[in-house]
């Protein structure tokens, strides 16, 4: 596979990555553990040297899993967790959390988890309006300088909150959500990243699954699913939705690709410093994911796509409302 630098950093990784958040949380019930190693391990056979997690996947789960999958690969692959959040005795969120000494605690913690000597790449989940954005990064550059921690990451930041941190220590990559389907970055956060020199890395890049194809109106969602509390996910909006599937299917079977790798090709094709980490739990979906790679949209590939999606108004918000406050500070 093909590599890519994050912004003006020293640190190259795959082009396209993994997310790990769904192999222990959030989509239903966590798949067998032992088949989840074995995925991320083929996953780096394949090419894939970029791995997602966060302490609050599960919590502390996803870390653990990530830690043993990569645990025979130490120093040929990067892993990005997260902190932010304070988490309960019983695993449970309760609220956020970036008081230095918490980002501390948390960096110690996630060392461990992940069987590593330093977090290559270490995010702040969500900005803490409690806390000063230079607080934040100025607890995250000691750690850089003590060597427990690579490169410094932000998390649905907004562009002011960006430029703060970024004087105070400089940003390596901003992970925030970006697809066809939700294009907000697009006004100001891209310009952003691009004048101050920082990676971009769009979670969700297959809008939550929807942009496979694989879903419609009528699918039903295990109870536990996140997806069932999205506005996006009503069964009316997905069907309204599904015309930008169609869309993305109809360039697929122009250039002999799916609409999941259309829709990844797509972003590689923004900007060269962008890095999606779509996540899976299946083998073929991780095939057909890493295969996006090879499909190489033309300009005119690139202005049909956003002519007929110009046409297309994608219903429902993304987040419940109260999950949205916390994006965009």
């Amino acid at each position: 596979m093909q590599k890519r630098k994050l912004g003006k950093s020293e640190l190259e990784v795959s082009a396209i990555g993994l997310g790990c958040m769904g192999m222990s949380f959030a989509y239903g019930p966590a798949p067998d553990k032992k088949e989840m190693i074995a995925l991320i391990r083929k996953a780096v056979d394949l090419g894939v040297t970029f791995f997602d997690t966060a302490e609050a996947y599960g919590p502390f789960v996803n870390e653990e899993l990530v830690g043993e999958a990569l645990a025979p690969f130490k120093g040929r692959v990067t892993i990005a967790t997260k902190f932010g959040f304070k988490i309960g005795t019983d695993g449970k969120q309760l609220g956020q959390d970036s008081r230095p000494e918490h980002i501390t605690e948390v960096a110690e913690a996630s060392l461990r988890r992940l069987k590593v000597d330093a977090i290559d790449l270490f995010y702040q989940h969500r900005v803490d309006i409690d806390v000063p954005i230079e607080d934040v990064a100025g607890t995250v550059k000691e750690l850089i300088q003590e060597g427990k921690v690579k490169y410094f990451g932000m998390s649905e930041a907004g562009v002011k909150t960006i430029r703060r941190a970024h004087a105070v220590q400089p940003v390596t990559a901003l992970q925030s959500e970006y697809s066809l389907w939700w294009r907000k970055p697009e006004e100001e956060v891209l310009p952003t990243l691009e004048e101050l020199g920082i990676g971009f890395v769009p979670f969700s890049p297959l809008g939550k699954g929807f942009l496979t194809g694989k879903i419609d109106e009528k699918t039903k969602f295990d109870k536990s699913d996140f997806r069932n509390i999205v506005p996006r996910f009503t069964p009316e909006n997905r069907k309204a939705n599904l015309a930008l599937v169609d869309l993305l299917a109809e360039i697929g079977k122009r250039k002999k690709a799916t609409p999941a790798q259309i829709a990844l090709a797509w972003l590689l094709a923004r900007k060269p410093w962008i890095v999606p980490i779509p996540g899976t739990t299946k083998l073929h979906r991780l095939e057909e994911n890493i295969g996006a790679d090879d499909v190489a949209l033309t300009s005119d590939d690139l202005r049909q796509i956003e002519d007929a999606a110009s046409k297309i108004t994608v219903r429902g918000a993304r987040y419940p409302e109260e999950l949205e406050k916390r994006t965009g500070l």
